[in-house]
């Protein structure tokens, strides 16, 4: 019997007082309840048709008031979650509470337990009832067990690792002998590459800045300086770069590629006295993205990122004067002069187009009027999806059969319907636009008909550019073009891990404890897709 009950009134007068009372709280928390899932999902609604505005022209505005409008619905949602807590404590059956407010929490995400790979550490508590029965002390016999799981954390924790290297001298002929210190990631500086390795990921991919850093290693025990830590990172990513060489070499040289790029806010040392707002100039990140998963192809995956001050051409050009064949971008003006012929008439890079973009500018068009035709275009490029998703993963001769058989139809059927739309409709509106986008790269469009590697989008160049979109919420700028160019360089290396299936920080611990042994004609060894740990006592250790 639980405490509660324990304490429970024997008077009926009182227990149905009590039970009116418990009526009326679990009333009041359901009330509210309701309420926040009103709001929950009217900030939701609002958070998606921004989210669906800041493709395109991206507005820096809009991007602030969906993370605002985001840390907001965490909050609604965690007061929501206490409420509930509160009243199943008190006794009311989860599922009835889901009844009572079933108009209210449809639409909201189902709860599922936390999914925790094999390789993480498990430890057994063993409840053992003993070998005697508690009742008539005769002898216990396994029968079986039950076990449950219960997921905990273990801190993060600094150590100092004390290296000594004893002197002995030889009594024959008075040699002294001593074991060579051992390299450092950073010659002469106290930094372990496991402890480099956690504050570059920090920083560069869960983008917490070094000032915070600073404060969680003071709460360990350890002050590290601010400029202490910019110097670790600085000639840390000194070390690296020559590994970050091999992967942009590698990736650029490709034969096809996804492209995008985003905007980044960075401080204007020219203008800082202007103030804040006038002295930051908005940059530009681009990233180059192979992935040949969904097509079963043998290059791994791989991205890189590159910042410009600008949105110039001139950019792009320098990022891919190694690339030829196929190019899977939006619509930006700078790719077109990459499209045209070399000096022997044949493309430099092939066009092509992403159906996502183009749905895209649909969905904004039946959000706002809820045009039949638009619908209609949904539905139309929605059956490519279908077929796009019982091949993905597929061979390139696979792809290109199902596409040729049951996509080439629907491509045909959509460009014709699109031409007999764009004469009935007002040709100033955004729906004529999104036709005329469609039908004035029909070429590009349809090359995935014709090579079984192209996408039918250019998803995996907006996945890549997410962590900016991500970090862009930690901090407001980058200090100067080069800070840009060092969160560029650090992005290429972490992102290109994580594609390849591997950790970044246990990654980069074990390059930043090797890299200066390694020989530098086998450093691609070192790629994130040919990289193995070292097994020694030493590389544990690091």
């Amino acid at each position: 019997m639980s405490k509660a009950a324990q304490t429970l009134p024997d008077d009926p007068a009182l227990l149905k007082a009590l039970v009116a009372a418990l009526q009326a709280e679990n009333a009041k928390i359901s009330a509210t309840l309701r309420a926040h899932d009103a709001l929950i999902q009217t900030l939701r609604l609002r958070i998606a048709k921004l989210k669906k505005q800041v493709f395109g022209q991206s507005s820096e505005k809009i991007e602030r008031e969906i993370e605002q409008l985001e840390l907001a619905l965490e909050d609604l949602l965690i007061a929501a979650a206490e409420s509930e807590t509160a009243l199943m404590e008190d006794g009311q059956d989860k599922g009835a509470l889901e009844t009572a407010v079933a108009g209210e929490v449809a639409d909201r995400p189902s709860r599922r337990r936390p999914r925790v790979s094999d390789s993480t550490p498990r430890e057994r508590q063993e409840l053992d009832p003993g070998s005697c029965c508690p009742d008539c002390g005769g002898d216990l016999r396994m029968v079986g067990e039950d076990v449950s799981e219960m997921l905990d954390l273990i801190a993060a924790q600094l150590k100092v690792v004390q290296i000594t290297r004893p002197k002995k001298s030889c009594r024959r002929c008075e040699r002294m002998v001593q074991v060579p210190a051992p390299s450092r990631p950073i010659p002469g500086s106290m930094a372990g590459a496991g402890l480099l390795a956690h504050i570059l990921v920090s920083k560069f991919d869960d983008h917490l800045p070094l000032y915070r850093q600073h404060e969680i290693f003071a709460r360990m025990g350890a002050d590290i300086p601010d400029s202490t830590l910019v110097d670790w990172c600085g000639r840390a990513m000194k070390v690296l770069q020559p590994l970050i060489e091999r992967i942009e070499a590698d990736v650029m040289v490709s034969n096809l590629l996804h492209a995008d790029d985003t905007p980044i806010r960075v401080l204007d040392r020219s203008q800082r006295d202007k103030g804040l707002v006038k002295g930051v100039k908005k940059g530009r990140i681009w990233t180059y993205v192979r992935d040949q998963r969904p097509w079963a192809g043998t290059s791994p995956p791989g991205a890189v990122y590159a910042f410009a001050p600008d949105w110039k051409e001139e950019h792009v050009h320098r990022h891919l004067a190694q690339t030829r064949g196929i190019l899977q971008a939006d619509g930006y003006k700078g790719y077109a002069k990459l499209y045209g012929p070399d000096p022997d008439g044949t493309p430099r890079l092939r066009e092509a187009a992403c159906w996502a973009h183009l749905r895209r500018d649909f969905h904004d068009e039946w959000g706002k009027t809820k045009s039949a035709i638009a619908r209609e275009a949904l539905d139309r490029i929605g059956a490519l999806y279908d077929i796009e998703r019982e091949i993905n993963g597929c061979s390139a001769e696979i792809r290109l059969a199902a596409r040729q058989k049951l996509s080439a139809p629907k491509v045909a059927a959509f460009f014709a319907w699109s031409e007999q739309q764009l004469s009935l409709i007002p040709g100033k509106g955004d729906l004529a636009k999104a036709f005329r986008y469609g039908l004035s790269r029909r070429g590009a469009f349809s090359l995935f008909l014709e090579d079984g590697r192209v996408a039918v989008d250019n998803n995996p160049a907006e996945r890549a550019l997410r962590p900016i979109g991500i970090g862009r919420k930690n901090w407001l700028f980058a200090g100067a073009d080069t800070g840009a160019e060092t969160l560029a360089r650090a992005m290429t290396i972490i992102e290109t891990a994580k594609m390849n299936g591997l950790n970044p920080q246990a990654y980069l611990a074990d390059i930043l404890a090797r890299i200066h042994d390694h020989k530098i004609n086998r450093i691609n060894d070192l790629l994130p897709w040919n990289w193995s740990p070292l097994t020694t006592p030493q590389a544990e250790a690091a």
